[in-house]
């Protein structure tokens, strides 16, 4: 597993470039027959009208926004409405996250909305750097009771005791080089469904 940064740094424009040259060799070893599989399970789970729901923590919870936004609105758009996305983060209500948070556990503010929303033939995609934040194993759990499929996105080399559906694993122990690869990740896999309908007579 890269670990960065192993050094102080004195100098920022050697610290950037370091930090650049860290991701770009972590996107290149990434597993991009896994990442295919991942694309073509969601774009089915997509054209089957089913719910994909998404979440995670810090950074990732913006991911997890940023990931409603793009498939929901972009592929909606780029297919005439022919597709219709159904896209659900679970980070994106600061009310029901404090209540339940307050009410009940924080492990349960992502896990007590599946309990309501989700059904079969749904998924679920979680975003956790170390994979085994308390709230995401218990999204999991519930997933798996509920007989939904996970595809679980990590990056330190996490061995989570919940196996899922599918992994992906980044192998850098730098929250920043995670966080921006799923992001990546998430740009990929949306603009690859897009250009499938703008792109005419290949």
């Amino acid at each position: 597993m890269k670990k960065f940064p192993k050094k102080k740094y004195n100098n920022s424009n050697l610290f950037f470039k370091d930090y650049s040259r860290t991701k770009s060799e972590l996107i290149d070893k990434l597993d991009y027959d896994a990442v295919s599989q991942i694309c073509d399970f969601i774009e089915k789970t997509i054209r089957n009208k089913k719910n994909i729901f998404v979440c995670g923590n810090g950074g990732s919870a913006s991911v997890a926004n940023h990931f409603m936004c793009d498939f929901n609105k972009g592929i909606k758009i780029s297919s005439k409405n022919k597709v219709v996305p159904r896209i659900i983060s679970l980070n994106l209500s600061n009310e029901l996250i404090t209540a339940i948070g307050n009410d009940l556990s924080f492990s349960k503010i992502f896990s007590h909305q599946l309990e309501n929303y989700a059904n079969f033939g749904d998924c679920l995609i979680t975003l956790s750097c170390s994979g085994n934040s308390k709230n995401i194993i218990d999204a999991i759990r519930i997933a798996k009771k509920k007989k939904i499929r996970v595809i679980s996105l990590t990056g330190f080399q996490s061995k989570s005791h919940l196996k899922t559906d599918y992994q992906l694993d980044i192998g850098c122990k730098n929250y920043g080089i995670c966080e921006d690869i799923f992001q990546s990740l998430m740009h990929m896999i949306s603009q690859y469904i897009r250009q499938k309908f703008e792109i005419k007579n290949l």
